[in-house]
């Protein structure tokens, strides 16, 4: 078994794991990016065909990071968000006008973002490719963390770093080897997604429609077709999927209504389960969470991505930190210091998006009147809707410096 040693270990390429390397980029670090998968647009699982609503404050960070060019051709903003319950006259809507931005967010598939970061991945200084690779043992000691990593070709190799980040997932490999524990509460829904195109032009509005079956969203695309997330219960799941395309666009119409009119085309469909997940850690000793593997959300907002978005820019910020002041990156000093700053953001975006699901799915009548309420109050009250707006687009609080166009070498 050989050793060899890295500043930083990233365990975990996919869109989270490698966007972390890319804002490490000029700090002079060695670091090492650890992927189970081939990193390739056409075999990597997070490279997928779903669609990702990227929140203003991430679009930001990818710009800062020089990934927005190659996106902002694909990309299909978000100008207007609407927000109702089927069967309640009540409604919400947010206005990238009223905020005083060009949209509130932008609509883009998971690969076309796999695609920028593999296109970024080479010309990084100091970055190692280490895929296929699949971890199979960690541990730390008082001076670096170790990896134990299996390559394809079957050689077993020992790495050790000054810090192990964990971007492996919500099946952390990392948290399971450390015993980190996690609090995993399964929704008992799977979200079923396809593109469809329906017969009015979306104007880029963005729709979340809640239903006594569970929420349906329909995000703007290109060439007038939405993404559709359709939430469904886990027993009816394989009904739905094995409905021809008639039926389940039918399904879709009962549950969102004609306001895009007739749905005439849907393309490929995929069901992914719904959990929460939430590590009880998110940094000791030579290791940091982020992403999937520190929490996943319920996709009702689409907020899930751009939380992670916002770990690697506030983890890579107190790296660099660190760095220009001399310090060890994998101090837990230094490390509670990103704990510390992601804790609010994370257990209020958490908390939000499991309240509102749950709130939705209450089918008694007062809760359904309080709702029909909430939406009305809430329409006719801009510094409420403010402050909501500010906390979707990822631009409240503390912002990091890659969310204001700053560099972290400056």
């Amino acid at each position: 078994m050989t050793a060899t040693d890295y500043d930083l270990l990233i365990i975990g390429g996919g869109l989270v794991g490698a966007s972390l390397a890319c804002a490490l980029d000029g700090l002079g670090l060695r670091i090492g990016l650890v992927e189970a998968a081939p990193l390739t647009v056409s075999q990597h699982p997070s490279y997928d065909d779903r669609t990702l609503a990227l929140a203003q404050g991430t679009r930001r960070i990818f710009q800062t990071l020089g990934l927005w060019e190659a996106l902002a051709a694909s990309a299909t903003p978000i100008r207007q968000i609407h927000i109702s319950e089927r069967g309640s006259p009540g409604f919400a809507h947010l206005d990238s006008r009223e905020e005083g931005v060009d949209a509130l967010g932008y609509v883009v598939e998971a690969r076309g973002i796999g695609a920028a970061l593999l296109a970024k991945l080479p010309t990084l200084r100091g970055v190692e490719l280490l895929c296929p690779a699949r971890l199979e043992q960690v541990a730390v000691e008082a001076g670096a963390a170790r990896a134990t990593v299996r390559h394809g070709d079957k050689r077993t190799v020992e790495f050790r770093a000054r810090l192990l980040v964990a971007a492996d997932g919500a099946n952390s490999q990392v948290r399971e080897h450390l015993g980190i524990a996690a609090l995993r509460w399964d929704y008992g829904q799977q979200a079923i997604i396809a593109n469809v195109t329906p017969t009015l032009p979306h104007d880029n509005v963005a729709y979340e429609r809640f239903t006594a079956d569970g929420p349906v969203a329909f995000l703007p695309m290109s060439e007038n077709r939405c993404a559709v997330v359709c939430t469904v219960n886990e027993a009816e799941v394989p009904a739905v999927m094995e409905l021809d395309d008639a039926g389940f666009l039918a399904l879709l119409s009962e549950r969102f209504g004609d306001r895009l009119g007739p749905l005439p085309r849907v393309g490929h469909r995929q069901a992914y389960p719904l959990f929460l997940l939430k590590s009880r850690e998110h940094a000791r000793a030579r290791v940091a969470i982020i992403g999937n593997a520190a929490h996943a959300l319920h996709p009702i907002a689409g907020q899930g991505f751009n939380l992670g978005i916002r770990d690697v820019a506030a983890l890579a910020e107190v790296i660099a930190d660190a760095q220009r002041l001399g310090q060890d990156i994998g101090d837990i000093r230094a490390l509670n210091r990103y704990a510390d700053w992601r804790r609010w953001d994370q257990r209020q975006t958490i908390a939000f998006t499991d309240a509102l699901n749950r709130l939705f799915a209450n089918p008694l009548w007062p809760a359904q009147a309080a709702r029909n309420l909430g939406l009305l109050a809430f329409d006719l009250c801009p510094p409420v809707k403010h402050l909501f707006a500010r906390q979707m687009m990822g631009l409240d609080g503390r912002l990091p410096k890659l969310a204001r166009g700053l560099a972290l070498t400056t």
